[in-house]
């Protein structure tokens, strides 16, 4: 039988994940908001 506990003690992440972590919260892309700012921005300055 597995024994849970062990396993969770060996586990170890792949960098796959770590790397796609990192990708996630340090994107400088924008989002819709964003994006609706801009475009109202542009529409109040004329």
């Amino acid at each position: 039988m597995i024994n849970f506990d062990d396993e969770i003690k060996k586990f170890q992440p792949s960098l796959e994940v770590e790397e796609a972590e990192d990708a996630i919260y340090n994107n400088d892309f924008p989002d819709v908001t964003d994006i609706i700012n801009k475009i109202i921005n542009k529409l109040s300055d004329k």
